[in-house]
């Protein structure tokens, strides 16, 4: 938790949590409004790092057919549950004081990040037991990461970026997925991620593919850029 004084925090820092676990819809507006805001960037990077150790912190496990069966007729359960409720049963209070908005901002941390997690076992345990439909691309790397591996994974309308061996970005630096159509600039995405001390890593890569021409990962200032701010380190080349 941050030592700075509550009272001045950006009320908007309540987003961060949301924002570095991909899961805020309007993430270009807060990417744009980390540019101007120290606090909510102090937030993003605080988050991001308990983010990163997602990946190493739980060991890997081979689930049985009814653990699978369970834990998803569970998540389709939930869903239904929410569906009837109807969208204002996830939206949080519009006014909140801002030390109440922090706090609800790092529990909000604490159960995004444990649902974060549950989503990405699920998704394991729905997949761990084939690999029928998955389709691998390589990337290619640029020689400032020579000895790293990097891949796409695509299954189900769902897309994954995986990496192994890759140097962590320089400090105060994260690694950013961008997106290309055509001929056109690379598009931002809410795809932050780093790597772990063994350089393996892994992030969703979200939005459609459709079109898509080459998804690219640049090394960012932490919170995202709007537009890229180095050379691409990975290109991965989608087939037309």
């Amino acid at each position: 938790m941050s030592s700075r004084d509550p009272e001045l925090d950006c009320a908007e820092c309540v987003e961060a949590a949301p924002y570095v676990l991909g899961a805020l819809e309007d993430a270009e507006r807060y990417r744009e409004h980390l540019l101007t805001c120290a606090s909510c960037r102090d937030e993003v990077a605080a988050l991001q790092v308990v983010v990163d150790t997602l990946p190493t912190t739980v060991a890997p496990a081979v689930a049985s057919q009814d653990l699978r069966n369970r834990v998803l007729a569970t998540v389709r359960s939930e869903a239904q549950l929410l569906r009837a409720a109807g969208r204002e049963a996830d939206e949080p209070p519009v006014r909140a004081g801002r030390w109440r908005a922090r706090r609800l901002s790092l529990l909000s941390a604490g159960f995004a990040v444990a649902a974060s997690a549950a989503v990405a076992a699920v998704i394991a345990i729905a997949t761990s037991g084939s690999s029928t439909g998955v389709r691998v691309t390589a990337a290619h790397l640029s020689a400032s990461v020579s000895g790293a591996r990097a891949s796409l994974r695509q299954s189900a309308g769902h897309a994954e970026l995986v990496v192994s061996g890759m140097r962590q970005p320089p400090p105060g630096k994260i690694y950013e997925v961008w997106l290309k159509r055509g001929d056109g600039e690379p598009r931002p995405t809410d795809a932050l991620f780093g790597v772990t001390s063994q350089g393996s890593g892994a992030t969703s890569v979200p939005g459609s593919l459709h079109g898509v021409r080459e998804v690219l990962v640049t090394s960012e200032p932490r919170g995202g850029s709007l537009h890229p701010t180095s050379q691409p380190v990975i290109v991965v080349t989608l087939p037309a």
